[in-house]
Parts: structure tokens; C-alpha cells; sequence
């Protein structure tokens, strides 16, 4: 009699893992998984952008708290590459990037304030503004992703994209404190 419950229960185990092998598979390949996918390109071709754009940041910028944020945040990003390149690899695809328009247009417009004003505190406030705006930007995509891959049942995925996402809101928070604690009151000195 045990014997036969035992088998029973194998039997319905064995079921239960089978669906859920099934269930994992067709979300593997679902529409989900698709957009997860293409924006996961998205953000790859962003953050390599990224890599050659802060260092220009990195040279108009006065003020030492600045260019130490933005220093470090490079750095950040350069790992932020590498940490994407192994959520590729977690979900069995070569890395490959996808034009970002978004970040593209980000990226010009940061090109376009720091052509447009003098060098200092007016420069600076500008900087910092445009580089709030890529990291909002990708708060919000790092958010979307890791949602997608908890959903998908990714979990490397998932735990790869909230490390990123915690790092962009310190970068955040990191130039929101440099705005407050001195650039935005020099340039606020500083005649039009």
C-alpha cells in the first residue's frame, strides 16, 4: 500500500514539474520574451554610448565633486556593460545592441548644452541636467527589465538588472546632491 502512494505521489510530481517545464518554455518564447529581448539590445547599445559620452562630460565639467561622480559612474558603466553581457548569456544569446533613439537623442542634447554655455557653474548645472535625464531614463528601462525577467522566471536575469538598477539611482541621488550642495546656487550667481 505505501509502495503504491509513493508511486502516486511520484507520478503527480512528475506532472507538476512537466507543466511547469512547460510553462517556463512557453514564456521562454512569448511575446514577453521578445520585447524583454529587444530591450535588453536597447539598453546594451545605451550604456556603450554611454561609455564614450561621460568622458566628454567628464572634460567640460569645473567642478571637482562633479567630475568625481561622473568618474565614477564611468567606471559604473563600464561594468554595467560587462553585467549585461552575462544577462545575455544567463538567457542563452549573444550580446548584440539595438540603436537606442532614445539615448541617442539624450547623448545630443547633453552634446548641444555643453557647446551652447560658458565653462563653469552655468556648464556644470547643464551637465548635471542632461545626466539626470540618462539616468531616469535608464531607471526606468533597468525597472522594466528586471520586471520582465522576474515575470519570465528569469532569476539571474532579474538579480543581474536590480544591481544596475540600484546603481543608477545612487548615480541619481549622487548628482542631485552635487546640484544642491553647490553648482546650482553658483550658477544661479552667475548673469545671463
Amino acid at each position: 500500500m505505501k509502495n503504491k502512494k509513493s508511486n502516486s505521489t511520484t507520478t503527480s510530481q512528475k506532472g507538476k514539474q512537466s507543466k511547469e517545464k512547460s510553462t517556463k518554455s512557453s514564456m521562454q518564447s512569448s511575446q514577453l520574451m521578445k520585447l524583454f529581448e529587444d530591450e535588453l539590445k536597447d539598453i546594451y547599445w545605451a550604456e556603450k554610448a554611454l561609455t564614450k559620452a561621460i568622458p566628454k562630460m567628464i572634460k567640460n565639467a569645473t567642478s571637482q565633486k562633479l567630475i568625481d561622480a561622473l568618474t565614477s559612474h564611468l567606471e559604473e558603466t563600464k561594468n554595467q556593460v560587462t553585467r549585461l553581457e552575462q544577462v545575455f548569456e544567463s538567457i542563452d544569446k549573444k550580446a548584440s545592441a539595438k540603436k537606442c533613439d532614445a539615448m541617442e537623442g539624450l547623448i545630443k542634447e547633453a552634446e548641444d548644452i555643453m557647446e551652447s554655455c560658458e565653462e563653469g557653474a552655468m556648464c556644470d548645472a547643464g551637465i548635471i541636467s542632461a545626466g539626470q535625464k540618462v539616468e531616469h531614463y535608464e531607471i526606468a528601462s533597468y525597472g522594466t527589465l528586471r520586471q520582465f525577467a522576474k515575470t519570465l522566471s528569469l532569476g539571474k536575469a532579474a538579480k543581474l538588472l536590480k544591481a544596475t538598477l540600484k546603481e543608477e539611482k545612487a548615480a541619481d541621488e549622487k548628482l542631485s546632491k552635487v546640484a544642491t550642495t553647490a553648482i546650482n546656487v553658483d550658477a544661479s550667481q552667475v548673469k545671463a
